[in-house]
Formats: structure tokens, sequence, C-alpha cells
């Protein structure tokens, strides 16, 4: 399936859509978008759009990369390395995931501070391994963190670190001067132009991907076919078909947008654009919550409320309002495009992200603090092997669910933020449908600190209806970050205690579940949502 599509299923909502698709034909908003005219989004946003447009032409301007990637590839496949290791967070790592998923290509991706999970990815063939080093700022603390780990685990093994280590940033980020001075055995030098949740036709996206076998150069075609339907002002747009839906929907009350795959053969859709919505959108009190559920019988989607827009990716359903199709590469320009339209409609700038820093402030601040100073003392409630931290009523861990959840108010939504291993620790997401099913409330689920790169900007910004369910567990095995004054157990737990204070800082209910013994812990926990209803 290569030719992008929008079908609106609903009669009603394709009718108010089209009138205001008559308007943005009439303000050519498609063609000044490709135009990179950064007026769209008013005075205050003008700064920020004039640095940030270059993605409308990376069908074209990243195919200088193609031939880089490829002579990278063959040289490292001459020495025998074939194994991609990715360390990169949010815009870093969301898009090579789900190209290299749907390509059937392996990739190991280091987005999180679970020691677990990073010594997992250590254990493999590190004689055939490459890491790529990827982050925009270039100071980056997980990828920092891991790019430490693993050059000291390839010298550990008397491999030359520096000719396995391949890095992705900006021009003159503090990463590519670090990596010419080590003499990293390969830099690339990403659009600067391009914020990070538009990066997945830059350099951030192709490089991991292509090293990992997935045809890069086939996505850049997708793009290009796509990218000649979305600059047009006309009423067949599907970019300003689906940004008016979006619009015309967010202005009648329904602020989330839950996406469920229908069959489009893309692995982890819904993963990418959940990023590009919640921080394009969520700031000044308002914005698109994106809901990623297992399915289009699943709970969320299935029974999506007047609060929500359920979307398909694949083909229409009788539960989807909307539906998109494409190719990979066709659907991410068709909802970069639809995302900035939405942005307009909605009167926000979707190219800064103004509550991002928040959260890593606060956990930098608690990792500059003496060990044990600024947490809790201790549980306010211990109910078998999950210790309860947060000011909810009960006496057992299902009542204190139960009063988490009366917590959250009408058309509000939980989210649940794990910080586990989302490989040994899977279980974990097994939390959003169940809560979803029990209490009606509709609910995302993110691996911390994987989702604060993601969906945290819509958090603190977005609306201020949330409810954040922590997950934290034991780390039996901790991980020293060499030349660091901390273990990634404490990065992590630092990282977790950060946002949660935010979050309370912004008058969210948030509840902390710390596991004392992770696979006990999360069956007493799921067995305990088992338990909770909301009338």
């Amino acid at each position: 399936m290569s030719e992008i599509s929008v079908e609106i299923v609903d009669s009603k909502l394709a009718e108010e859509a089209a009138s205001l698709v008559e308007t943005l034909v009439a303000d050519r908003v498609a063609s000044r978008i490709t135009a990179q005219d950064p007026t769209l989004w008013g005075p205050d946003a003008e700064s920020e759009a004039a640095i940030r447009l270059s993605w409308v032409t990376l069908h074209e301007s990243s195919r200088s990369l193609l031939a880089e990637i490829d002579a990278l590839r063959a040289d490292l496949h001459a020495d025998g390395v074939d194994r991609v290791v990715l360390a990169g967070m949010g815009g870093s790592s969301l898009a090579p995931e789900v190209i290299t998923a749907t390509a059937g290509v392996p990739l190991v991706v280091l987005d999180t501070t679970d020691a677990a999970q990073v010594a997992d990815a250590l254990a493999g063939d590190l004689s055939r391994t490459v890491l790529v080093v990827s982050s925009k700022s270039g100071g980056t603390v997980e990828t920092d963190s891991h790019r430490r780990i693993f050059e000291q685990a390839f010298a550990a093994e008397g491999i030359d670190a520096k000719s396995r280590i391949v890095v992705v940033t900006d021009p003159g980020s503090p990463l590519q001067k670090l990596a010419e001075d080590a003499g990293y055995r390969k830099v690339f030098l990403a659009d600067p132009h391009v914020g990070g949740r538009y990066s997945a036709l830059t350099a951030f996206g192709l490089v991991p991907a292509g090293l990992a076998g997935a045809d890069v150069a086939a996505l850049l075609d997708e793009a290009a076919a796509a990218a000649a339907l979305l600059s047009q002002d006309d009423g067949a747009n599907p970019g300003l078909r689906l940004g008016a839906a979006l619009g015309v929907r967010h202005s009648e009350g329904a602020e989330k947008v839950v996406f469920a795959d229908n069959g489009s053969g893309i692995k982890g859709f819904p993963d990418w654009v959940e990023q590009l919505i919640a921080e394009s959108t969520g700031k000044h009190g308002t914005g698109l919550l994106p809901v990623a559920t297992e399915g289009v019988d699943a709970p969320g989607f299935a029974d999506a409320g007047d609060d929500a827009t359920a979307t398909a990716i694949g083909s229409p359903t009788g539960s989807a309002l909307v539906s998109t199709s494409g190719s990979l590469g066709g659907l991410v320009l068709l909802w970069e495009y639809a995302t900035a339209v939405a942005g307009r409609l909605l009167g926000i700038d979707p190219f800064d992200q103004p509550d991002v820093e928040a959260a890593k402030k606060a956990a930098r601040a608690l990792l500059d603090q003496p060990p044990g100073s600024g947490d809790e003392t201790k549980p306010s409630l211990v109910d078998g092997p999950v210790e309860v931290y947060g000011d909810f009523a009960g006496g057992s861990l299902t009542e204190v669910l139960r009063s988490f959840v009366d917590a959250v108010p009408e058309f509000g939504y939980i989210a649940v933020q794990a910080y586990l291993d989302r490989l040994d620790d899977a279980s974990a997401s097994l939390l959003r449908a169940e809560l979803a099913r029990r209490t009606g409330v509709q609910t995302t689920f993110g691996w911390g600190p994987r989702f604060l790169h993601s969906t945290g900007q819509y958090h603190k910004g977005g609306h201020q209806n949330g409810a954040f369910l922590q997950i934290t567990g034991a780390v039996e095995d901790d991980l020293d970050v060499p030349d660091r004054p901390y273990t990634l157990g404490v990065l992590q737990h630092a990282q977790a205690l950060g946002d949660g204070q935010v979050l309370a800082e912004h008058s969210r209910p948030v509840l902390r579940l710390h596991l004392t013994d992770r696979a006990a812990g999360l069956a007493h926990l799921v067995k305990a949502v088992q338990e909770v209803h909301r009338p």
C-alpha cells in the first residue's frame, strides 16, 4: 500500500471537516507549509517556526545520506560487525524502531535507564556490535550514560571502542566535539532546522535503520510521493482533511486521539505518532492527547467516548471516526502535515516544547543531593510486594487504587508510567487495558523515562485533567555509569521522583507504587486493578 489516504468515517464529522478545509485551502495553508512560511502559527511562534520547517523537504535533502549509510554498513560488515545497538531517546529512537520493526530487521533500542535492560543489550555479542549514539542536543543524560557504559564494555573485551561508535547529532553540539576528539568511527550531522519529533526522515531516523538493514531509500521515495499531494491547496489534500478533522473534534471536546492498528502492516506506528502529536499540541492548557491501544477491539478504542477521536491506522473499521492508510514514509509525512495544521487550528506553536525540561531539571536536582535526601522516608502502605507512596486513602492496594481512580476528573485520563525493563517486565503493559476496562477512563501507558521524551510535554502543558500512576521496581544488579557519581538505578529513581514532583506541582494526582519484587509485584498489581471499578 503506497498511496496515502484519509477516510473520515463519521458523516457529520466529514461534513464539518470539509467546511474547515475550504478555509484552509483559501488561506493556502498546505502550500505555505511546504514553502516553510513561519507566519502560519502567529507572531509568538514565528521565530521558532522559522528554524523548524525543513522537514517538508527531507525526502529530497536526506538522499545524500544514503550512499554514506550504505558505505558504512558495508565497511562494518567487512569487519564482521552486523549487530546494531541504538542509544537514543524520543525522536532519536522512536522512528528507527518503527522503520526496522516494519522492515523485519533487528535493531536493539536503548531508550531506558533500567539497569537490567541495558545489561541485556551488553550481553549480546560485542565483537559484532556497533553502537549508534544519537542525540540532537548532544547532552541527553540517558544516551550519554549508554555511551559511557558501552565504551567501557568494549574496552573490557579488548575491542577498540572508537571503531565501534557512530554518532548522530546536530552541528555544533557537545557530542559532535566529543566524538571528533575521541576519533569515533563516523559522525553524521543532522539538519538542525528539524525538530526531534519531525526527524524521522533525517539522519536520526535513517542512519540506525539503514545500518540495521532497512531500505531507507524506499522510505524517502514513499515520502516523496506523498509530498506532491500534501503540498496542494486542494480540498482533497489528506493532510488538510486529517488536520481539520482533529481540529473540529477538539473544538467539540474531543481532546484525545485514540489509535489502533487495523492491518496496516506497520509495526508500532502509534508509538511514533504519539510523540509527534503530544509534544506538538500539548501546551498552554490545550492539545491532543494520543492514546495508543492494543487493537480495534481494545478498551478505550472500541468504546471511545465523546472526549476522544478513535483513529485507525490501516483499513477503516466501524468503531473509528477516522482512518489513515498508506506506506510508512507517506504516513510519516501525512501526520506531520496534519499535526502542523492542527496546531494552527488550536492556536499553538507546534514546534516548541516549553515543559519538557521541567522533569529533567528536577531529576538533576535530585541527583545532586546526598543519597537518601529528598526521597520519601517510608511508604504510606505496604501491601505484599508493593510499597505505596502518595496521599490516597485505603488499607489495601485495591482501596488505594480506587481512591486514585476517584481523583480522575470527568473526561480526564490515567497515565501509567512504568520505570521498569520493557523486555523482562513487559507484563506491565497489560495495565493500560485493564485500567481502561475497569474504570471507563481513557488510559495511556508509557515506559519511563522513554515517555518523558514523548508524552511528557502534554502531561505538564496540555489539558490538566490527568492522574499519574508511577511504577518503580527494585534493582537487583545495578550498573555504574563510568565517570559519573551515580548508577543507572539511581538515575532511574531520580527521573521518576523528579517527574512526579513536577506533576504534583501542577496539582495533579500522583501515585507511586514501588515493587520490591518485580514479578510478584506486577502480578499483585494486576490482580488489584482487576478489583477496581469506577461507577
